[in-house]
């Protein structure tokens, strides 16, 4: 192992259990999808999700007050909600110690990113971002391709750690080792496309360090 890609929603920071509710109580209501599997968007840039409902369902709601509405609520989940994965600084020091570089693989803008890596004081040796990124985001798998070619390595070489079900089939196609994140029993996103199931912060570090180890 070469190299690890962090998802930054759901991974790194707990902003999914905040997304949630707010998208499950606010934006389904709004767009007119309250029984949505959130599944389905998950993990999807937020201006590619309103290309797909609008594509799939022809909701109504102006694409404007769409995008207006995920902006605003994402200075709140990221700059006062949300918490870091709990020993994340241990972790990504511990894979430094290793020579494994670290990088990060958002459908996040990079606003939204930043707010984050200030916040926590992280460091990465690339950020790459779904809106930074020239193609199509997750579920498609170039952007975890170009995020090995930023940090020049074999995807084979890479493993990734997601918590989607369209992070998890994009950093599989790419051709790399798959790591699902689960969240807790309470958690029933399929994961059955990742390499491995960590169902915990301490799981999932077991997991890097013995392939960073080998």
């Amino acid at each position: 192992m070469d190299a690890v890609c962090f998802d930054m929603d759901g991974v790194l920071v707990d902003s999914e259990d905040y997304w949630h509710p707010y998208e499950r109580e606010q934006l389904l209501p709004l767009v007119g999808l309250e029984d949505l599997d959130l599944d389905e968007i998950t993990g999807m840039n937020y201006r590619e999700i309103y290309d797909y409902l609008d594509a799939t369902y022809e909701i109504e709601t102006d694409r404007e007050a769409f995008l207006g509405w995920y902006e605003e609520t994402a200075t709140s989940i990221y700059g006062e909600e949300v918490a870091l994965l709990d020993g994340a600084e241990r972790l990504l020091a511990e894979l430094r110690d290793r020579d494994v570089t670290l990088a990060l693989v958002s459908s996040s803008p990079h606003d939204w990113i930043d707010v984050v890596l200030d916040r926590f004081d992280l460091e990465f040796d690339a950020v790459v971002s779904a809106e930074g990124f020239d193609g199509p985001g997750k579920p498609e798998p170039g952007i975890y391709e170009h995020a090995a070619e930023r940090v020049g390595v074999d995807p084979a070489d890479a493993v990734a750690v997601e918590d989607s079900v369209h992070g998890i089939e994009s950093a599989s196609r790419a051709g790399m080792h798959v790591v699902g994140f689960r969240h807790g029993s309470a958690d029933e996103t399929d994961r059955s496309r990742a390499d491995y199931v960590a169902d915990s912060p301490a799981g999932l570090r077991e997991h890097l360090l013995a392939r960073a180890d080998r």
